[in-house]
């Protein structure tokens, strides 16, 4: 029984992410720069995006493609360049910001 509790114990972390590991992303990332979790700085805020792509099932590859490739005219004149992230992060960061 011991056996098992340890592997659980080691094995949970892997499919768990730590509260506080997507705004530590996004600030690593630079999305802070032009963004923030809830108010408008540059850009939208996170919150904003949330919410106009609430209900939406294509959303988080929307938001995925346009951390990626850049967007422009979703939120305004201000285009959104092509940020350099990798596509997993690009991909953790969609679903942390549809998560808002």
């Amino acid at each position: 029984m011991k056996t098992y509790a340890v592997l659980i114990a080691l094995v949970l972390p892997l499919f768990t992410v730590p509260a506080h590991a997507s705004p530590e992303l996004a600030a690593k990332s630079k999305c802070m720069m032009c963004h923030d979790v809830d108010k408008k700085k540059m850009g939208p805020s996170f919150k904003e995006i949330s919410a106009k792509y609430k209900g939406d099932k294509t959303a988080a590859a929307t938001l995925n493609d346009s951390i990626l490739k850049g967007a422009k005219g979703k939120w305004g004149k201000i285009p959104m360049a092509p940020q350099k992230v990798a596509p997993a992060d690009a991909q953790k960061l969609s679903e942390w910001i549809l998560s808002l």
